[in-house]
């Protein structure tokens, strides 16, 4: 007979949600937010408790008893619970399918054993320390503004740091926690960046600053194991302050006073894989459930972000100047390249560029956002170029491995030694990569330190760190480098930034491609000049009248943004408009074109529109064709109540089809 029952989510497709029971000898009553141990079909699975009730409709026969609950580990929080059932319920996706991967995957083996051990490290550490700051240098007067607006804020206030690149954002941010900190010893803080390899220096600032506090990281990079014991830093309220990337959302922060998005503009913040979430905007729900501020900071905030500062919705806090002392924005100027026509992918211009910092032992940064040797292989007698056979896009040479690799399906081949369909041997690259600038430029100043940073030279752990250092140190003359070298680095002596082949965005049919290629530029031009020397950023272009163009010059994203967000509201497009897509892969497209106009149909209404299915940009990948059907309204709870209809109705559809619903997409 049991005791109760217990409602435990499971990380389970469609229904997530099972009831088992609890026998009187078990002992206590299991608690909301224990993870428990059950048997689900043939295996034992880790869940997390949601309810616990008297009754069930599964027949006494069938209910199943729980096997355990983990008691050694305190229960997640009723807001953490809110938290993950708010995302479930708002991206459509089932409750452990939420919960549960938002939890080490230690935590969800049926073993007790990591966990004990990580329990037993947890407690031999020293208690907390001191929360009180050590060398904090003297801001500027809107430096210090923002950081005793953020420190000051009670309740949910949602702060947007609007800061050009190089204002000091990071010390507003530090400083600001230590006012928090101050004002309540056991407060914790969470600070996201979007990306894992902008954390190092970060972590250094903040364990310099605040060496009597604990810090927790959470990223993709840890072990299992570190993962764990940084999560239960946090869980148990060890961890002062959480850094960490989009993941880090979803950690369980008991006493949570105050969240930092920095470089919120970035599309990191969503997850294009499984749960389709934004960290972003989930951090601000969490910030509002909680009633504690939210920064957002960025030197080129989103659109949305930038709508509701405009709207009264984000107070917007600005730092229009450069925090060193005679330092200013670089220099901008345009290289056209029907003038000025470019040798082996670089103008005279930016060639003398080079060599005059060289002379000056100075670094420069060339940023090209197109890694490889070159984007495709030709054999110029018959056409022929070097197409993936899996998927609509080309084979990137990457000359030093000899390889073509696909950079969607991950498909390597040896390079021909011949055309497959003249026999032609005079295969010829098309385009240029890093690997190829970096092998010119060698040429052209071989006395010149070069390295080049991108996702193929920093395959191994540690290495991206290991050559920012290598910067930093003043140990290479050029950097040539993809976008993770465009934000969130402050290279000293770095006083130019060219910028190769920025124009292919310009002509994107994404409606958000303008707003990304602005942010990037700005942000990889902010690099140069942060230490208060000379500095120029070229770019080069083909279209040097354009205005995106003439907005980077002057440094203008008030206006660029502006103008952006009338087009948009013109057009009804986001902010202005909620959209949500719904994507099918097929072995054929027409399948899948099929399947999606059958969705269409199911469910007529008036409330939202349904777009015509179309075949997605990248049509067919690893073989599978890909085919998707937009769905909007401009208003927000219209469309969630359609979508919550409309997935009942096409999970009882019978279809081979795999299909997914994205809320909020950010790429169409």
């Amino acid at each position: 007979m049991a005791h109760c029952i217990i409602r435990i989510a499971l990380d389970t497709p469609l229904n997530s949600v099972f009831d088992y029971g609890w026998p009187h000898e078990e002992g206590a009553t299991p608690q909301v937010g224990q993870l428990a141990l059950v048997s689900f079909g043939r295996r034992e699975a880790v869940g997390l408790i949601v309810a616990v009730v008297q009754e069930t409709e599964v027949p006494p026969d069938k209910l199943k008893n729980a096997i355990a609950v983990r008691d050694q580990l305190s229960p997640l929080s009723p807001q953490w619970l809110a938290l993950a059932s708010f995302a479930a319920d708002y991206y459509q996706r089932p409750l452990g399918e939420v919960a549960l991967p938002g939890l080490p995957k230690n935590l969800r083996v049926s073993t007790t054993v990591a966990l004990d051990r990580a329990l037993k490290k947890m407690a031999k550490l020293a208690p907390p320390g001191d929360p009180a700051p050590t060398g904090m240098p003297p801001l500027n007067a809107s430096q210090q503004e923002a950081a005793d607006a953020i420190g000051g804020a009670v309740g949910f206030t949602p702060l947007l740091l609007y800061g050009v690149t190089g204002s000091g954002k990071t010390e507003v941010y530090l400083q600001a926690c230590a006012q928090v900190l101050a004002r309540d010893p056991q407060a914790q803080i969470l600070i996201l960046v979007p990306e894992i390899n902008l954390t190092p220096q970060l972590e250094g600032n903040i364990r310099a600053r605040f060496p009597g506090l604990m810090l927790a990281t959470l990223h993709s990079s840890l072990s299992e194991g570190e993962r764990m014991l940084h999560w239960l830093a946090a869980h148990q309220g060890q961890a002062r302050i959480v850094l960490g990337t989009r993941l880090a959302i979803l950690a369980s922060l008991p006493n949570l006073k105050l969240i930092v998005i920095d470089e919120e503009h970035d599309p990191s913040y969503k997850q294009q894989e499984g749960l389709r979430y934004s960290a972003r905007d989930l951090a601000v729900w969490r910030a509002h459930q909680l009633g504690i501020p939210i920064v957002l900071g960025s030197a080129t905030p989103s659109l949305e972000s930038w709508h509701h500062a405009r709207t009264g919705r984000y107070r917007k806090l600005e730092l229009r100047e450069r925090a060193v002392r005679d330092a200013v924005l670089p220099t901008v100027r345009l290289l056209d390249m029907e003038r000025d026509k470019p040798k082996d992918g670089l103008t005279s211009g930016l060639l003398a560029a080079l060599r005059g910092r060289l002379e000056r032992g100075e670094q420069s940064l060339l940023f090209l956002n197109r890694r490889g040797y070159a984007p495709v292989i030709t054999c110029e007698a018959c056409g022929w170029i070097s197409n993936c056979t899996r998927c609509t896009s080309f084979m990137v040479l990457h000359k030093p491995e000899h390889r073509l690799r696909c950079h969607h399906c991950s498909l390597e081949l040896r390079i021909p030694r011949h055309c497959p369909t003249c026999g032609n041997v005079d295969l010829q690259p098309l385009g240029r990569g890093t690997q190829r600038f970096e092998e010119g430029l060698s040429a052209m100043f071989p006395e010149a330190r070069i390295l080049r940073i991108d996702a193929d030279s920093t395959r191994k752990k540690g290495s991206a760190q290991e050559a920012f250092d290598t910067v930093h140190r003043g140990e290479v003359d050029i950097l040539i480098g993809t976008q993770m070298v465009a934000k969130g680095h402050d290279f000293k002596k770095l006083t130019l930034v060219g910028i190769l082949n920025p124009d292919t965005a310009l002509f994107s049919q994404d409606y958000r491609a303008s707003e990304r290629l602005f942010a990037q530029l700005m942000q990889v031009a902010g690099r140069a000049g942060r230490a208060g020397l000379a500095s120029e950023v070229l770019i080069q272009t083909r279209y040097a009248q354009h205005p995106l163009y003439a907005a980077v010059v002057r440094h203008d994203y008030d206006r660029f943004a502006g103008n952006l967000l009338e087009e948009r509201h013109q057009a009804a497009l986001p902010p202005y408009m909620y959209q949500a897509l719904l994507r099918a892969e097929a072995p054929e497209l027409a399948t899948a074109i099929t399947f999606l106009e059958e969705a269409r149909d199911i469910l007529p209404t008036d409330a939202v529109t349904i777009n015509d299915p179309i075949p997605m940009t990248m049509t067919r990948v690893h073989n599978v064709d890909r085919a998707q059907l937009l769905v909007e309204s401009p208003s927000r709870p219209a469309l969630q109540a359609f979508l919550k209809e409309w997935l009942s109705l096409l999970r009882s559809m019978k279809t081979r089809v795999r299909w997914s619903l994205e809320v909020d997409p950010l790429d169409i």
